[in-house]
């Protein structure tokens, strides 16, 4: 065991600990903006959905129900504008998570292939290459890094932490970059639906890709659109040829939905209704944190989508951390994410409207 952990990085949120004491001591009780879990709830017709299920004695399968997989690919056609998706274009999973970590080991990567992900990202990508054994690096333009044994480069767009939206140009460009030199590219794409002042476009839409999804896998999550962190619920769009021998290896090792949660995913992507609620929701939760922020001598960039606030006074992001923690707020810091990040921290919009209207009120 100590063989595998030992390739990992520590746990970065122990580090937020003692800030969290700090933030918990506040006597109108702590903020928690560091965690973008989400606190609303899960919308009826999705708990109705699950319950409706939850009579499932027998073993789901892996690739899911056709029901299902009708629903994800009318999905990615209305919302992405993805052109002739069959069920051999989809892939449900096990919460995105999942599959960021484990994915290069399901590829077969090993020592000598090399992952990249962007500079400020998500730490589990760097995650997943070291499980494989495979090597990684950090990237501010993908088309500039050495192609030579690259087998697989992460995009993030809405970008988590910084909320950064990569544009249809852009995107077309890194596509036909990574065709043009065989290296697989994965779009993490789980903030889609949560732009704010700009409209983030998928490498599925056939204006990025030409019409074909060779070499391309988008991943989406129902996590926080729909609330449904708890229910692990997520799914995969692209190139069959990567999705068939993916769907193969994950019989093997039971990576299933539960039969409820499938029943939950259909129900969560046939209404668009409870996603333009929540969406108001986290609309109002931006407008009040970031005019208080920077009333407080925050400056704010990108940030133009996806569910967090990327801040910065200038200083340290663990001078800012306990700036706030004495305020009673809780945030991440920037260095979480990279060392690009170390004088910034990321501000969750996942609190109450009761919190968020405290946090205000502190700053």
């Amino acid at each position: 065991m100590s063989a595998v952990s030992d390739r990992l990085p520590a746990f970065p949120w122990d580090k937020l600990t003692p800030y969290k004491a700090t933030a918990a001591a506040h006597p109108d009780g702590i903020v928690d903006l560091s965690v973008g879990t989400p606190v609303d709830p899960v919308p009826e017709l999705i708990q109705k959905a699950l319950v409706a299920a939850a009579d499932s004695p027998g073993y789901p399968t892996v690739w899911g129900t056709p029901e299902l997989r009708d629903a994800i690919t009318g999905w990615v056609e209305r919302r992405l504008g993805a052109r002739e998706v069959t069920h051999r274009h989809v892939l449900p999973i096990v919460g995105s998570k999942e599959l960021v970590a484990w994915l290069p080991t399901q590829l077969g990567l090993g020592p000598g292939d090399r992952v990249a992900y962007p500079r400020l990202a998500y730490p589990t990508y760097e995650v997943g290459a070291r499980l494989a054994r495979a090597d990684h690096e950090a990237y501010d333009d993908p088309t500039q890094l050495d192609p030579e044994g690259l087998k697989l480069l992460w995009l993030n767009s809405p970008s988590n932490p910084t909320g950064k939206v990569l544009s249809k140009e852009e995107l077309t460009r890194i596509v036909s970059w990574a065709r043009s030199h065989g290296i697989l590219l994965f779009s993490d794409e789980c903030y889609l639906e949560l732009g704010w002042e700009a409209d983030p476009v998928s490498v599925l839409h056939p204006d990025v890709n030409g019409g074909s999804y060779d070499g391309i896998v988008a991943v989406h999550s129902l996590s926080k659109r729909s609330n449904l962190a708890g229910y692990r619920a997520a799914f995969l769009a692209g190139d069959p040829a990567v999705l068939g021998p993916l769907l193969e290896i994950r019989k093997h090792g039971g990576m299933m939905t539960s039969a409820p949660t499938q029943a939950a995913v259909i129900a969560a992507l046939g209404d668009d209704d409870h996603v333009r609620v929540q969406r108001e929701r986290y609309a109002s939760r931006r407008e009040l944190l970031r005019e208080a922020l920077v009333t407080h001598g925050f400056r704010i960039e990108h940030s133009e989508a996806s569910l967090y606030l990327w801040a910065t006074r200038g200083e340290s992001c663990w001078d800012t951390v306990d700036h706030l923690a004495k305020r009673g707020i809780l945030v991440a810091p920037g260095d979480f994410y990279g060392p690009a990040g170390a004088q910034f921290v990321r501000v969750a919009l996942t609190a109450t409207d009761e919190r968020v209207a405290a946090a205000v009120q502190r700053l």
